[in-house]
């Protein structure tokens, strides 16, 4: 009975194990490319990979295969014999084994297995891959797309705007899609980010409208780009902190703001008028990433204006803007305003820690921005998820925690009303 047991839970889930160990292995070669690449300005897709030492063209099926490539060259260049950095085969086994360990902590583990099953949720068990990839997808793009800007934001002190942005439109893209695959749903079943009602979807929506308008006349010079004139006070290399009129830059910034301002006014006073309840899921998935993504994104916003106007220097840079709404686009609402708050307490722990490896090596501590605290709590708080429930109920008892589920429909509440 237990050998027949295991035989079909084998032939349930290894097939999708296989698949997305391979997928993650793919996904970590790519992200070679982009922590190479995209702080120099390179493009990600042309010239084709090649040996940086002798410019030799890598074939995707040879040399070029993850992880397997540099195990059959053994370590170097098919062309020049040059040693190939071991950091690429790490990367690629690292992301797939992360694909993987997230395949099985959310599918395979049924959710009813103490504290681990708790980290996802019944909502996973009852979809399956096969209904809920959109998803699994979302979750693992956004830590792989975190892992790749701490590297980066680490080394430059810059996140690429375009791993933040790409991230937030594959969650727009793909929570609604979600939310057609699903393999049941009632009125009060579970989903994996909050749901939203019709009043908070229309203020997403509109705010997401006033996005795309500073954007748009941002992109067609009727709205200035703040900081143009940076490099004018300082020089490469120097920190921004330097830099001589940031308080007059957040006046550019509150210009460019404005169009969203009015758009999250104007989404409240349309959704006065619509009917209490939810909407269709699929706008529920849609609303409640894009809520996400303002909460996460206007945050840090908020800070960077006020720390920057307080103190004559730009508090935290734009790239952290986009990273925590991309968090908040994938995760949902309430996710990034604990990500905000518990990043400063992993920033300080790192101070200490890196102190006390100063004293001990005699070197000088390493500072690090503030974009890989944000990421690790990002990480943390969905690995630790079961604890942070537990937490808010001893410090906040009185004070619900809001949990993913969807905001039931109205039309959907009229039968159990008439039943009573």
């Amino acid at each position: 009975m237990v050998s027949s047991t295991l035989t079909s839970t084998l032939l349930q889930h290894l097939p999708w194990a296989i698949f997305v160990f391979c997928l993650g292995a793919c996904v970590g070669s790519f992200l070679n490319v982009v922590v190479h690449r995209l702080p120099m300005g390179i493009s990600l897709v042309s010239p084709p990979s090649r040996c940086p030492t002798c410019g030799g063209r890598l074939r995707f099926f040879r040399e070029n295969l993850p992880i397997l490539g540099w195990l059959l060259l053994r370590g170097k260049c098919r062309f020049c014999r040059e040693r190939i950095s071991l950091r690429y085969p790490l990367v690629e086994l690292g992301t797939a084994c992360f694909f993987l360990g997230m395949y099985v902590l959310l599918f395979w583990i049924g959710w009813r297995t103490p504290y681990w099953g708790e980290v996802g949720g019944e909502w996973w068990s009852v979809q399956g891959f096969a209904k809920g990839w959109p998803a699994y997808t979302i979750l693992t793009f956004l830590f792989s797309g975190l892992f790749a800007m701490t590297v980066i934001d680490a080394r430059t002190y810059t996140i690429p705007i375009q791993l933040p942005v790409f991230i937030t439109i594959m969650a727009f893209l793909f929570w609604p899609l979600q939310s057609l695959l699903i393999a049941r749903w009632t009125p009060v079943e579970a989903w994996p980010i909050p749901g939203v009602s019709w009043w908070w979807f229309m203020v997403a929506a509109c705010g997401m409208i006033g996005v795309c308008c500073s954007r748009l006349l941002l992109a067609r010079g009727v709205l200035k780009w703040s900081f143009a004139d940076y490099d004018q006070y300082v020089k490469e290399g120097e920190p921004l902190a330097e830099y001589p009129h940031a308080r007059r830059e957040m006046g550019v910034e509150l210009v460019y703001l404005m169009p969203i301002i009015i758009g999250l006014f104007a989404g409240g006073g349309l959704g006065m008028l619509l009917p209490e309840g939810g909407p269709p899921l699929f706008l529920q998935a849609l609303g409640a990433s894009m809520l996400g993504y303002l909460v996460g994104a206007g945050l840090v916003w908020i800070v960077r204006l006020l720390g920057t106007l307080a103190f004559g220097r730009e508090a935290m840079g734009l790239g952290d803007v986009h990273l925590l709404g991309a968090v908040g686009a994938c995760l949902g609402w309430f996710d990034p305003i604990l990500v905000f708050f518990l990043a400063p307490f992993i920033g300080l722990s790192w101070v200490f820690i890196g102190g006390l490896l100063s004293v001990v090596s005699k070197g000088s501590r390493r500072e690090l921005p503030y974009g890989p605290h944000l990421a690790l709590a990002a990480a943390l708080l969905f690995i630790g998820r079961p604890v942070v429930i537990d937490a808010w109920a001893v410090l906040v008892p009185t004070i619900q925690m809001p949990h993913p589920a969807l905001v039931e429909t109205v039309e959907a509440a009229e039968p159990r009303l008439k039943e009573r």
